[in-house]
């Protein structure tokens, strides 16, 4: 099997502020799309929903479905559910994980009632996940920014089917850094799962890892507002969820500075080699090139 961990930021370079016309189909010329699954425990933070608009926005994708793990599965699922209507990708299936006991405040509940539970697709993640292999074997990324509880579950009922798997680009673990920069800590969507993280470790699928230390992307205020100040259907629902997420005034929010954990990794799923070196000079670099590239971006739209 084989395991790549990156430890530097990727280059962010087509994200969630380049909001044009995320609903149609992207011409790729002859290139084909890869097809991908996001398997998220969207609802809690706020960075599952800027990574999933961010993967609607990548003309790389073909997004066969959107699965929900960890905690209450279906309210995420109609979470996403409505999200995905509201930008016109309502042909996405949408698909709820296994539940588990909730360990978070699910933050965006009230945006996820409003969603149609009979929109969501019956059946469950893992099977809907062993179901795509079987159709698309060996082409399939699953993307997986959440605990690999549902992975864990498909590894279990059918693992020479999940072994079909083209790679598996995780969020996860921590190497040199934590949260806040120092230490490394116990990251989130390992601690929540570890015996399914340890399944899916094991389970002979080309894993690309990105740890803490190559997720601490901020968004700052610029970016922030150059984000809320377009209204667009994809900025229009992050807008909503963001507020909801903060659960303050608008002066506030626009003066708050979010982490992005999940959006490098969808990056990364997209574009296969953005700044992997090690080197600190090049990872700073790199850094740099982000921040000047969302200015960029933000200011042509």
């Amino acid at each position: 099997m084989k395991i790549r961990i990156f430890s530097a930021i990727p280059l962010l370079a087509t994200c969630l502020f380049h909001a044009v016309s995320a609903q149609t189909a992207h011409p790729q010329g002859s290139k084909p799309k890869q097809l991908v699954i996001i398997d998220t425990d969207i609802g809690d933070d706020i960075d599952d929903a800027f990574a999933v608009e961010l993967a609607l926005q990548s003309p790389e994708f073909r997004i066969l479905g959107v699965t929900t793990a960890f905690g209450d599965t279906k309210l995420r699922a109609q979470l996403a559910e409505r999200m995905l209507d509201a930008v016109g990708r309502s042909d996405i299936p949408v698909v709820a994980g296994v539940e588990t006991t909730p360990r978070t405040k699910f933050t965006q509940a009230a945006y996820a009632e409003g969603g149609d539970a009979k929109q969501v697709q019956p059946g469950s993640a893992p099977d809907f996940i062993l179901s795509e292999i079987r159709m698309h074997p060996g082409e399939i990324t699953l993307i997986a920014i959440g605990p690999q509880t549902n992975l864990a579950e498909a590894i279990v009922k059918d693992p020479a089917t999940f072994g079909k798997l083209k790679r598996i680009v995780m969020m996860g673990g921590s190497v040199y850094k934590g949260y806040k920069g120092g230490a490394p800590d116990p990251e989130w969507n390992i601690l929540c799962d570890i015996p399914a993280a340890q399944k899916v470790f094991t389970s002979g699928v080309p894993l690309y890892v990105m740890p803490l230390d190559a997720t601490i992307l901020k968004l700052d205020t610029t970016d922030l507002n150059a984000l809320f100040d377009h209204h667009t259907p994809i900025t229009g629902q992050i807008h909503v969820l963001y507020d909801e997420w903060s659960g303050t005034s608008r002066q506030r929010r626009r003066s708050s500075i979010r982490w992005l954990w999940d959006s490098p990794l969808i990056l990364r799923s997209a574009r296969p080699h953005p700044c992997t070196s090690r080197s600190t000079t090049k990872a700073l670099r790199c850094r740099a090139q982000v921040c000047r590239t969302l200015r960029y971006v933000s200011r042509r739209m």
